[in-house]
């Protein structure tokens, strides 16, 4: 079953499977977080189809509520409200959107903080915790809308280097639950052990896209020179 075909940019075609994990790399600049934006019409489309879940993005009566209950998008600034706790900011969207009642809201905080590696951090303000804590709150409050796909925008380039860990450990326990999964990253050996794909982009355009393998193996001098560049 296929995700989409993603036309974005300068003629890009891209296809997501049901349960891949694609990982977007390239130099800053190089359009890949535009194309992801893209995918939770988040940028405006100007030509061409873009897919996702079963939602046609360019359809001008689409419903934006419905996508973006299929569609979660996590960025690398967490976005949490300051003055709620880590439940409300979880909850508020499924009892806004959803109609959810308050003891079952509560129960499914619970279970989406256990699935983060947080469930003793239900009832703290945001300011009470780390930036990998905050970044993995925010994973949960995705993950409550019961998504069909996720996107991750560099989520971890705000956080120092031992945050990250705990970051993309979560990242790679969805993706062995089978999550679809579209990311942005700059973590070439994350990008490596969790991708089943690994697409290059470069001003604009898809270079080079295959396997992770590509990363230890590059086609193309552009590439090439990119993985020098982060190793």
């Amino acid at each position: 079953m296929s995700y989409g075909a993603v036309q974005v940019l300068k003629g890009i075609n891209l296809e997501i499977e049901k349960g891949q994990v694609v990982a977007l790399i390239g130099r800053s600049g190089s359009g890949k977080s535009t194309a992801l934006r893209c995918v939770d019409r988040l940028e405006k489309i100007n030509d061409g189809e873009i897919w996702a879940c079963g939602h046609r993005l360019t359809n001008p009566n689409l419903d934006l509520r419905a996508l973006r209950q299929d569609v979660g998008i996590v960025f690398q600034s967490y976005n949490l409200f300051p003055h709620l706790t880590v439940e409300q900011n979880i909850t508020l969207a499924p009892r806004w959107v959803k109609k959810m009642e308050r003891t079952a809201a509560r129960k499914l905080a619970e279970e989406v903080l256990e699935q983060v590696g947080l469930a003793e951090k239900i009832d703290s303000y945001p300011e009470q915790l780390s930036g990998g804590q905050q970044q993995r709150v925010a994973i949960a409050r995705s993950l409550a809308m019961k998504p069909k796909m996720m996107l991750f925008d560099e989520v971890t380039s705000a956080l120092d280097p031992e945050l990250t860990g705990e970051v993309l450990k979560v990242m790679e326990d969805l993706a062995a639950n089978g999550m679809t999964m579209l990311l942005v990253t700059h973590e070439m050996a994350f990008a490596e052990r969790v991708a089943d794909r690994v697409v290059f982009m470069h001003q604009g355009r898809i270079r080079e896209e295959g396997p992770s393998s590509i990363l230890t193996n590059p086609a193309t001098p552009e590439l090439k020179s990119f993985v020098g560049s982060h190793h």
